[in-house]
C-alpha cells in the first residue's frame, strides 16, 4: 500500500482505531465479504488523524501542494502553446528536443522535488504515474510533443491534476498495512489496492475558479487552488467515518 508518510506504525492515540480498522478490513478480505468497501473507507478515514487531522495532513503535504502548482503550470503551458514553449517558460529549455527518459526524469523532479523525504517521494511516484498518462508510449521528442498536445485540454488539465492528487494521497497512507502486507493472496492484495485507490479518487476534487489555462499557477491563485484541493480531500476522507475526529 502506498509509499506512506510513516513506514513504521506508531502506538496509541490515533493509531489504535486505525489499526483496528485495518484488522477488520483484512479479515473481511480474507472472508470474501462483499462489504469490504465500508471497511476500506474506515481505514482511509482513520489514517487522517494519524497525519494530524485534515489541517495537519494538509500543512504536511508540502510536496503535494507544490506539485499541483507546478504540474498545473506545465499543463497550462502545453495547452496554451506546445511542449517546447511550455518547458522554455518554466526554465527547462535544455529539455527541448530530447527523448523520453531525459524529459520525464527532469519533469518528475520539477514537479515533485528530488525525493529526499517520504513526502517528496510520495509526490514523485504520483508525478511519474501522471506523466506516463500524459505521454503514453511516446519516445522521441516529436512523439512527446504530439502526444502531450493531444492529451492536454481544459478538461484534461483538471483530470490530470486530480489524478496526481489522488495518487499522492494514496502514497501517504501510513503502512500499518504491515497487516495488509501479510496477505499472501496476490489477488487479495490487488483488490485492496484497487479499492483504496478508487475511494480516494472519488474524494478528490480540484476546483478551478476560472479558465485553467489562465490561472497564475506559480502565484497566490495557484497556491490557493492547491491548498484547497488537498484540504478538501482530507476533510472528505476523514468524513467517511463519523468516529474519526
Amino acid at each position: 500500500m502506498g509509499t506512506s508518510a510513516d513506514r513504521t506504525a506508531g502506538r496509541g492515540g490515533a493509531w489504535t482505531p486505525l489499526k483496528h480498522a485495518t484488522a477488520s478490513y483484512v479479515r473481511g478480505l480474507a472472508a470474501g465479504s462483499p462489504g469490504t468497501r465500508t471497511y476500506a473507507e474506515r481505514v482511509l478515514a482513520r489514517h487522517v488523524p494519524v497525519l494530524g487531522g485534515a489541517s495537519g495532513a494538509t500543512s504536511g503535504a508540502r510536496a503535494g501542494r507544490t506539485g499541483i502548482q507546478r504540474l498545473g503550470a506545465l499543463l497550462a503551458g502545453v495547452g496554451q502553446t506546445n511542449l517546447g514553449d511550455a518547458l522554455t517558460s518554466l526554465g527547462l529549455a535544455d529539455l527541448v528536443g530530447r527523448e523520453r527518459f531525459d524529459v520525464l526524469d527532469e519533469l518528475i523532479t520539477f514537479v515533485a522535488g528530488d525525493g529526499n523525504d517520504l513526502d517528496a517521494q510520495a509526490a514523485r511516484d504520483a508525478a511519474c504515474d501522471v506523466l506516463d498518462q500524459i505521454f503514453g508510449d511516446a519516445d522521441t521528442w516529436a512523439e512527446l510533443t504530439d502526444t502531450a498536445g493531444t492529451v492536454v485540454s481544459r478538461d484534461g488539465l483538471v483530470m490530470l491534476l486530480e489524478s496526481f492528487l489522488a495518487r499522492y494521497v494514496y502514497n501517504r497512507v501510513p503502512v500499518i498495512a504491515e497487516r495488509l502486507n501479510r496477505m499472501t493472496d496476490p489477488q487479495m492484495v490487488q483488490r485492496a489496492d484497487d479499492e483504496m485507490r478508487q475511494i480516494i479518487a472519488v474524494m478528490v476534487s480540484v476546483r478551478i475558479p476560472s479558465d485553467p489555462f489562465a490561472v497564475d499557477w506559480a502565484g497566490s491563485e495557484g497556491q490557493q487552488i492547491a491548498d484547497d484541493a488537498v484540504r478538501l480531500t482530507y476533510e472528505a476522507l476523514q468524513g467517511l467515518d463519523g468516529d474519526a475526529q
